[in-house]
């Protein structure tokens, strides 16, 4: 027996249908929280994507979420986005009831303050800005960790009403910048259901501009997804819950995702509407106002989600201009999204030297970058240069390409 453990410990072999339930009842674990893939069917649950009933199930559904993906569980990290789940969820949130307060905690519960919750804020910003600069596989599984093994005693502690509303909503975007790391490694099943996690926690601890934002994130991953009607409803959800309580710079953010969406159905009338609603709100903000995580929305924020939608609707000329206002300087993977649209711009307005110029600019601003959705980007771009063969100007890129990552996991 020994030996069989000292095996399983070395990732030698795996427990067999016998050994592994009884390793799980012993440990108190499920076997995706134990990394067990081949007892997946006995965690089927995990695979549903669906808005918690209640703050119990949230807690205790994005709990075994952490502990599936810390442990590699497969079927979890290979699943796919649900397009129902996107719909059921803003309709269930825009119709709850006011926030539940939790069950009464269990006795010897570790006992939570507001220091806790200021703690999980900082440690969530540090992961936010190694995410900003590296991608979100860079320190995805560190931010996964840490939700996990400090973070989750805590949601089942005892607090006071006040503090544990404070508590939900710093879990909510904890797990929503989980989910958008999970996007960008382009793990879609997973990232969508840290989003639903995120959305009910964000309504237990009242916060509906929050809500709204994780709303717009599921937006976002709908569009990348090619799930345009539902990526523009979630848009349309988000600005309609939050009516009440709204700021300038969300709504902005919100009008300019369902102007991504319409871009990509081709609506370009509805799509420019929505743009110009985007430009006009966000012309009237006050950053005293705003939360501070989302700060971040300025103009040059705006100009590469214009720079995307002008170039969905083949509007070459309108992207280019967008997307040279678009650099900030100070969120590198947003500087290279938009440098790819710069890229794919000139390329659509028969500019491939310039094209192929700017493409290697943004191959040298990934250097550091670990995203598949930075590799998608170049793939994309990838594939409409391969329209012009083996022109000279394809060529010498191609051989300039060559010794960058980002390139190589292209298949180059």
């Amino acid at each position: 027996m020994k030996r069989r453990i000292a095996s399983w410990e070395n990732g030698h072999s795996v427990p067999d249908e016998f050994y592994g339930p009884l390793i799980c009842e012993a440990l108190g674990r499920t076997p995706a929280e134990l990394g067990l893939s081949h007892l997946a069917g006995q965690d089927a649950h995990l695979l549903d994507a669906r808005y918690p009933p209640t703050p119990e199930d949230a807690f205790r559904a994005v709990d075994q979420l952490w502990r599936a993906d810390l442990h590699g569980y497969e079927p979890l990290l290979h699943s796919e986005a649900s397009q129902p789940a996107w719909n059921e969820a803003s309709l269930r949130w825009l119709v709850a009831p006011e926030p539940a307060a939790p069950a009464p905690p269990k006795p010897g519960s570790v006992r939570v303050g507001i220091a806790d919750v200021a703690t999980i804020r900082s440690t969530s910003e540090v992961f936010a800005q190694l995410d900003d600069r590296f991608g979100g596989q860079h320190a995805r599984q560190a931010v996964v960790q840490y939700l996990s093994r400090d973070v989750a005693p805590l949601l089942n502690g005892q607090y006071t009403e006040a503090v544990g509303r404070a508590l939900f909503s710093t879990v909510a975007e904890s797990t929503l910048l989980a989910g958008w790391m999970s996007y960008d490694a382009c793990h879609h099943g997973l990232a969508q259901r840290y989003f639903l996690q995120a959305l009910r926690l964000a309504q237990d601890g009242g916060d509906r501009r929050l809500a709204g934002s994780i709303l717009s994130a599921m937006s976002h991953q709908a569009t990348f997804l090619g799930n345009y009607t539902e990526a523009a409803t979630l848009a349309r959800a988000a600005r309609m819950g939050i009516s009440g309580v709204a700021t300038p710079t969300l709504m902005a953010q919100f009008h300019a995702m369902e102007a991504r969406a319409l871009a990509r159905t081709g609506d370009t009338r509805a799509c420019e509407k929505a743009l110009a609603e985007a430009t006009r709100t966000l012309e009237s903000r006050n950053s005293g106002d705003e939360p501070e995580w989302i700060t971040y929305f300025d103009e040059a924020e705006l100009a590469a989600e214009a720079a995307h939608c002008f170039r969905d609707v083949d509007s070459a000329r309108q992207a280019v201009a967008h997307a040279e206002n678009a650099m900030s300087g100070s969120h590198v993977r947003s500087d290279f999204f938009a440098t790819m649209v710069l890229a794919d711009a000139h390329l659509r307005a028969g500019d491939p030297e310039e094209a192929c110029r700017v493409a290697l600019d943004a191959l040298d601003l990934g250097e550091q970058l670990k995203s598949a959705r930075c590799v998608s980007y170049l793939a994309e771009f990838r594939r409409h240069l391969g329209a012009l063969g083996t022109a000279p100007t394809v060529r010498e890129f191609y051989a300039q390409a060559a010794d960058h990552r980002l390139w190589a996991a292209t298949g180059a």
